[in-house]
């Protein structure tokens, strides 16, 4: 009995064994028409043969053979005993075995294993980066009492692989080197998506990158698409160059109003630009009067048509994503006030006396500058007349001194002559 029962048992695991290492694997395309050969089967009618069938399709084996009908248009006998599949679909993978006797009594199978594939389309890259920052950290940084959070891990860009079968893989390359994550300064993050109606895959992959200092300052990436089936070709991206910046520490923040010294008229329009050099770029803030402003981050603050309740002191603050937070000196926006009972100029009740003012202190410069021009050149006239001057009195003191040279000796003679 344990005799037999074990020579059985070797039988089954022999024909087994057989089945397997007789079997051929076919792979075909999907929506295309597949044929399989049935070995052993005579080339014309009657034949005497079967298919089993063990596919998506099927709960368990379906028997197809020359005598039945067509199985609902996805798989028929043909004349020679062949199986035809007029448009292979992802259900249509599985098991086929035809078993055929000949004419003269001798039996042969034959067995299949049936893959299917789809080519997608050429992967491509959405959303790359023009430029990483060296050196950032991967890190989440949180900008204090403001709760917000983002990500110093650089993002390089998303590829996109749709229409696949088997899912297949994606792979980033770095200068036509395949990249391998470490997660450190590299780090992949990858999503596979089936649609509900054709089976068909959607791959992404988002890579994310933190350049060393002092490398490539201009780096090439690119993304290959692997099929899941071996032997089929691989499809891969164009590649593309993205520039590295060394990071720049924030210095003093400095703000600038315009116009200078922050007194205006009311009406007019007042600037406020935050300088805070650095790389990456901080954001802005402003606050007035101590409290922060309810606007969006921006370097520049636009003061238009500037009224009482815009006066105050001002100040921005930058923050950066690994160096914190820093405030600039305050500024003061006041208003100019003119006119009598504290009416201000340019105001919005009395547009006229702004413009009255300023033609008033127009026509008092002018008239003080054709003034000082008069003096000057009236001075100049007066000193030309001293000059001519000089000269006549020159030569009436020549004419006197040699006068006074002839009388001299003439009185000496009168003199000695004399009693």
């Amino acid at each position: 009995m344990a005799a037999g029962a074990a020579a059985g048992a070797w039988v089954l695991v022999l024909s087994l064994w057989g089945a397997v290492v007789g079997s051929q694997n076919i792979t075909a395309q999907i929506g295309k028409p597949l044929v399989l050969n049935c070995k052993g089967a005579p080339k014309k009618p009657p034949q005497q043969l079967e298919w089993r069938l063990n596919t998506g399709r099927t709960e368990a084996w379906k028997v197809l053979s020359p005598q039945g009908s067509p199985w609902d248009s996805v798989a028929r006998v043909l004349p020679n005993g062949s199986l035809l599949l007029p448009a292979i679909g992802i259900q249509d993978e599985g098991t086929f075995r035809c078993r055929a006797t000949s004419r003269n009594g001798k039996e042969t199978k034959s067995n299949y294993q049936v893959r299917v594939y789809q080519i997608p389309r050429k992967p491509e890259i959405v959303d790359p980066a023009s430029e990483l920052m060296a050196g950032v950290p991967n890190k989440v940084v949180e900008e204090k009492g403001r709760g917000r959070k983002w990500s110093l891990f650089p993002q390089v860009g998303t590829c996109v692989s749709k229409g696949s079968y088997p899912a297949g893989t994606l792979s980033w390359h770095l200068d036509g080197k395949p990249l391998i994550p470490d997660g450190k300064g590299l780090s992949v993050k990858e999503e596979t998506r089936r649609h509900p109606e054709t089976g068909l895959f959607t791959l992404q992959s988002e890579l994310m990158v933190t350049p060393a200092r002092g490398g490539d300052p201009r780096p090439t990436f690119s993304c290959s698409f692997s099929p899941g089936l071996p032997r089929r070709r691989v499809l891969h991206t164009a590649p593309f160059q993205l520039s590295v910046w060394e990071p720049v520490p924030l210095e003093e923040v400095h703000l600038v109003v315009e116009p200078e010294g922050g007194a205006v008229a009311p009406g007019s329009t007042v600037t406020l630009t935050c300088e805070a050099p650095a790389q990456p770029p901080p954001q802005i803030h402003w606050i007035k009067d101590g409290t922060p402003l309810p606007l969006p981050p921006s370097p520049v603050l636009l003061l238009p048509e500037v009224g009482p309740q815009d006066q105050g002191t001002y100040s921005c603050v930058a923050t950066h994503p690994s160096q914190g937070s820093q405030e600039s000196r305050a500024v003061s926006i006041s208003i100019i006030e003119t006119g009598e009972e504290g009416s201000t100029a340019g105001s919005v009740g009395r547009p006229g006396l702004g413009t009255l003012a300023l033609a008033l202190g127009i026509l008092g410069g002018l008239g003080m500058a054709a003034l000082l021009i008069g003096v000057i050149m009236w001075r100049r006239r007066q000193h030309r007349r001293e000059e001519r001057k000089a000269p006549e009195n020159q030569e009436e003191e020549e004419e006197r001194a040699e006068l006074n040279q002839s009388e001299e000796p003439e009185a000496a003679k009168s003199s000695a002559g004399g009693p």
